[in-house]
């Protein structure tokens, strides 16, 4: 088997995973908390987010203008 064979997809559709429902909009955190920064997962901007919330440590978020100084 050759390497090009080896990584077809079936249907050619990419990841596999289901297709995106269009009627959905996907927004943009504007700003991670420093923690999930720091670890670079994906932050759900609440107050406490759900990865500080689960961990039970602050949630604290610095402005990027602030982090840049």
């Amino acid at each position: 088997m050759n390497y090009a064979q080896a990584h077809v997809t079936p249907g050619g559709q990419g990841r596999g995973g289901p297709p995106a429902d269009p009627g959905k909009i996907h927004r943009r955190t504007p700003m991670a908390c420093t923690f999930c920064r720091g670890r670079k997962l994906k932050c759900d901007g609440r107050g406490t987010c759900g990865n500080c919330e689960r961990r039970g440590i602050p949630c604290v978020y610095i402005p990027v203008s602030e982090q840049q100084k």
